[in-house]
Formats: C-alpha cells, sequence, structure tokens
C-alpha cells in the first residue's frame, strides 16, 4: 500500500493534521484500536486560550511554573501565540464549547491564575474529537482503517518510508508514505493503574528507540490527583481537575482538608500519597459538596452519573480517590514544526516532546498543545512537499515480530529507568 502522507493514531493530533493537508493529498489515517477509543476522547476538563493580550504573561508563567521551568520558552509562546487560531478552527468544524450568551465561558483549574479554559460540560475531549473525526470521514481524499497496529518502521539509513503492521487478525502488509507522522499517544498501558486506554503502549517511542531517533524526558510521566478509587480491572475512571478548579476539596479520613487542591499536579498527587502513607490507606476523599448540585449536574454531567452508577451521590457525600498515572510529558524529541530527527519523520501529541510542558503538565494544556503542533507539521510537509525517490514495498517477514510487545515494552521501561538514574 502506498500514500502522500500516513498519519498513526487518530486522537485530536493525528485527525487535525490531516485536516491541514489540501485535499489534492491523499491521507491515510491508521489506528490500533477503533477510532472512537483514543485518550482524546477521555479529556474532561477542557481547552486553554488565551483570551486577550492582557494574560498572556500570566498564562506563559503559569505554564512555565507547572513544568518547574523546565519547558521551552519557545515552544509555550508559539503554543499561547496559535490558541484562538485553533479555537476558532474548533468553532468552524462545529465544536460547542460552553457559552454566556454570545461570549465564551472560562472555567479555572489548577495552577493557573486566572480563568482561561474553554469547555464542553466535563466532556471537552469528546466534543472536539468526534467533530474532527466527522469531518475527516467527509473528506475524499483522506482513509481511515482501523484496528490496525504499527510494528516497525520502513526507514533507509536516516529517511521514513512508512510503517509495517499488521490487522487484528495477525496479518502483516507494510505501507510507504512520502511522509509519516506518529500520533500513537501516550504510555499508559504499560503502567498497572492509568486514565489511559490500555492499547496505549508507547509504539512509536519504541520506534523511535529501535532506529535511534533523538527522544527526550522520558522519566516525564505525570500522575493526576483524582482518580475514582475502584479495585476492578481496566482504565482509572478521570475525576477532573475542573471539579477542584470551581470548589471542590480533599479531606482525609478525619473528614479534615489537608492540603491547597489548587497547586500543581505534581504537588497535590505528591500531597496524596503522604497523606495515604500517615494514615495507611488507600485513598483519601474528594467533596464536591462546595459545589452547587445544579452546576454539578450541568458542568460535570458525565463525572455525576458515573459516580452515581458507582454507588456515590457527589452532591451529598464524598467519593474515594487516588492518584493514577495520567500524562507523558517526554517523548519524540521534534522541533517547533513537529520535524523529528529522521527525515521525512514527525511525531504529534502526546507522542512528541516539544517541551512545551516541561516536567509537569499544566492542566488542560494537552488539547490545546497537541493541536497547535499537529498543524505545525502540516504546514511544514505542505511546504517542504517532494515524493520518495523510492516507494518500493518491502518484503514483510512475520517472523520478526513474534515477540515485538515483550521487547517494545521492555525497550521503554529500560529508557525510563536509565534517564531517571541520569538524574540521580
Amino acid at each position: 500500500m502506498n500514500t502522500d502522507i500516513l498519519i498513526v493514531g487518530c486522537g485530536v493530533a493525528g485527525l487535525y493534521c490531516a485536516l491541514n493537508f489540501p485535499e489534492n493529498r491523499n491521507i491515510l489515517i491508521v489506528t490500533k484500536n477503533i477510532a472512537r477509543k483514543s485518550d482524546s476522547y477521555l479529556a474532561q476538563g477542557g481547552i486553554c486560550v488565551l483570551r486577550d493580550e492582557a494574560d498572556y504573561n500570566a498564562f506563559f508563567e503559569d505554564t512555565m511554573k507547572a513544568g518547574h521551568y523546565e519547558n521551552n520558552p519557545e515552544s509555550v509562546d508559539i503554543m499561547i501565540r496559535s490558541s484562538q487560531g485553533v479555537i476558532e478552527d474548533m468553532v468552524s468544524f462545529g465544536v460547542r464549547f460552553e457559552k454566556n450568551g454570545e461570549a465564551f465561558n472560562y472555567t479555572k483549574e489548577g495552577a493557573h491564575s486566572a480563568p482561561r479554559i474553554l469547555f464542553h460540560e466535563d466532556e471537552t475531549g469528546k466534543e472536539i474529537t468526534s467533530h474532527l473525526l466527522e469531518a475527516a470521514k467527509s473528506r475524499k481524499n483522506i482513509t481511515l482503517i482501523e484496528n490496525f497496529t504499527m510494528v516497525d518502521l520502513i526507514c533507509d539509513e536516516n529517511e521514513c518510508r512508512g510503517i509495517i503492521g499488521h490487522d487484528e487478525d495477525g496479518n502483516y502488509k507494510a505501507i510507504t508514505a512520502n511522509y509519516t507522522v506518529l500520533a500513537t499517544g501516550g504510555i499508559g498501558g504499560l503502567f498497572e493503574h492509568s486514565t489511559n486506554y490500555r492499547h496505549l503502549t508507547g509504539d512509536a517511542l519504541a520506534l523511535a528507540i529501535k532506529y535511534n531517533v533523538k527522544i527526550k524526558h522520558m522519566d516525564y510521566i505525570q500522575i493526576h490527583p483524582t482518580t475514582l478509587y475502584t479495585k476492578k480491572d481496566g482504565r482509572e475512571f478521570l475525576i477532573s481537575e475542573s471539579v477542584r478548579g470551581e470548589g471542590a476539596i480533599l479531606l482525609n479520613s478525619k473528614g479534615e482538608r489537608f492540603t491547597d487542591e489548587l497547586k500543581p499536579r505534581d504537588v497535590v498527587s505528591k500531597a496524596i500519597f503522604a497523606q495515604m502513607e500517615r494514615e495507611g490507606t488507600e485513598h483519601v476523599w474528594l467533596s464536591l459538596v462546595p459545589i452547587p448540585e445544579e452546576e454539578i449536574k450541568s458542568h460535570f454531567p458525565n463525572i455525576y452519573q458515573h459516580c452515581l452508577d458507582e454507588g456515590y451521590d457527589v452532591t451529598k457525600e464524598p467519593i474515594p480517590v487516588v492518584p493514577s498515572q495520567h500524562y507523558f510529558m517526554g517523548g519524540i524529541d521534534v522541533n517547533g514544526f513537529s520535524k523529528t530527527s529522521m527525515d521525512r519523520l514527525y511525531a504529534v501529541g502526546e507522542t512528541a516532546c516539544n517541551g512545551v510542558h516541561g516536567r509537569n503538565r499544566l492542566a488542560s494544556n494537552s488539547l490545546l498543545e497537541s493541536l497547535v503542533f499537529a498543524k505545525r507539521a502540516s504546514s511544514d510537509i505542505n511546504l517542504n512537499y517532494n515524493s520518495l525517490k523510492d516507494n518500493t514495498l518491502p518484503e514483510v517477514k512475520p517472523e520478526k515480530y513474534e515477540n515485538y510487545r515483550e521487547e517494545y515494552k521492555e525497550l521503554i521501561l529500560s529508557s525510563i529507568e536509565k534517564e531517571k538514574q541520569s538524574h540521580e
């Protein structure tokens, strides 16, 4: 199979990247599961935007401070300056952000000094991703293949020519492309407790390591402070940071408040772990009672209903919460246009590391960062577009990949551990 541009993954980054190519380019999107099972769908809180020039310095400082000033300032500036244009695009695709009359309604989350977050109920990611997916499916030049797992890159020296992968029945095939964009999401599937879908196992990162594509900050892994505590298997249910932004408080087993809920995520997570250790408990409590009941039901309907299904009425009682792996700030090292160190290979979204987030991501910057740098990837490819000199399909030998899952997991975890040790 041959195509002009191949995109691996169909969260907001992969979809928005595809939608920014001219319609005379053939775009192929492959995704490991069904299209709707991307972590972008799970984003609850919202998406940041520069409300006006007066908020620029505060937005910049909030992002840098949350990232412990290990962010790339140029990347942060690009993200903030591009935010209004991205929001305009989202609205043009039909995304319905909450409004007060004709004006946007902004909310505030932990470590933000001002309300600058647009949202749709408590399912902003689903609202954005579903509209982008609908738009992509309507384009004649965009083809989507579901349940296709990438297992290898096709590359000659330092030039990417496409990928090798297999379908859900284990049938392997090669796909060549003039340009390949990796948008495979995070690494939550490698951890016992995570808010991520289990199939997100850092496949692109493993291949980057395998082919010596530059990677960065492999040990910068974010723990979200509040996921609903349960003994059931599977993905942890996130209790959005917006809940604390609107007034929810954290309590110990005695019903006492023990931390500032609006500190950055890593700070709040550490406070929760410390409290659990002091008390010898498996969770702490989150009370939404300070939030008016009507606001809970209108702003957080999904959280309200899920907790109700689990036996908790958040309008009347606290819920048990525990920190879980949530986001990966490291990734494949890219420049300001999402280009990797390998020719014809780009990386966007959580797969990539452009330095926006530093050591710790500021709440609701993930959707914005993914969209901004996905568009910049397509812009760079459009500007420099040229075809491969050789798009011959290589022979595929499935026996080479019999143990790829275990091998790739070991590659990633070893890289994370090596990075950790380098900081000690």
